[in-house]
């Protein structure tokens, strides 16, 4: 991969969430430029119709094709709704994009099934944020919010443990204690009310700073827990899961905080 992406390479500072995200599309790309060879056509799509994280909707050419479905977007790809509401006539308008992960905002002492609540929750616009509302032709309030429309077989949630501080100009590692379950259900903020998630992975920042700090992962396989640092690999306890959640103390020794969890469909592994 150092060869696809002179960014991960030394002395640049990997980030995991970046990384995912550059590995993913590289593998779309990757994926459709084989379809295409085996079909004898050296057409390949452009980046912005990988359907990874964005608007999902391909502008109408005069020769418009299917666009490639692989196994990275049966596996990762969900679809998000934003819908707004003018305040004045009613009119709610939807728009979709896809998705690969969902970055969410954390808070200090919270879960994941609460952020995911935030994530979703109603915003209103107003003052300077009016909405144009192509039925009243105006500048409008409105309400707005984020919702799942489609979820995906495999949900990854990227926590916003990195945030800029603008008084000190620089960013800041977010240790907040946030606790993410090992089963989690997506009724209040999917359109399926069934869609339940069984953790099966989580990436872990050490590290106090942004700018610093190691990698490392615990995955789930045939039962058991293995924390996986580098080249060593140790079998744990589930509860270990718990040490990772963050910190409920703003400074502390503990710097080891969950940053990237997995969740796997439980209806399509059924």
């Amino acid at each position: 991969m150092l060869l696809f992406n002179k960014k991960f390479s030394r002395p640049y500072l990997k980030d995991a969430h970046e990384f995912l995200n550059f590995l993913l599309n590289e593998l779309v790309d990757i994926l459709e430029k084989e379809a295409n060879a085996a079909k004898g056509s050296p057409i390949s799509s452009s980046p912005s119709e990988k359907m990874a994280n964005g608007p999902g909707n391909l502008q109408a050419n005069s020769a418009q094709k299917e666009p490639l479905i692989t196994w990275v977007h049966k596996s990762f790809q969900g679809t998000l709704t934003n819908e707004t509401r003018c305040l004045r006539c009613e009119t709610v308008t939807e728009r979709d994009e896809t998705f690969f992960d969902l970055s969410i905002d954390i808070e200090q002492n919270s879960s994941i099934t609460s952020c995911l609540k935030n994530f979703s929750s109603t915003e209103t616009l107003n003052a300077e944020d009016k909405f144009f509302c192509d039925r009243c032709c105006s500048l409008q309030e409105a309400q707005k919010r984020m919702k799942i429309k489609k979820a995906p077989e495999v949900l990854i949630i990227h926590l916003k443990r990195f945030k800029y501080i603008e008084h000190v100009g620089r960013y800041k590692k977010l240790s907040y204690r946030v606790v993410f379950p090992l089963e989690l259900k997506l009724s209040n903020n999917a359109e399926n009310a069934e869609a339940e998630y069984s953790l099966f992975a989580v990436v872990v920042h050490v590290g106090s700073g942004p700018n610093h700090g190691h990698y490392i992962s615990l995955v789930k396989s045939h039962n058991l827990w293995f924390l996986i640092d580098d080249e060593n690999v140790d079998t744990v306890d589930e509860s270990t899961l718990q040490t990772f959640f963050g910190s409920a103390q703003e400074y502390t020794s503990n710097t080891d905080h969950g940053y990237i969890l997995f969740y796997e469909n439980l209806c399509g592994r059924r």
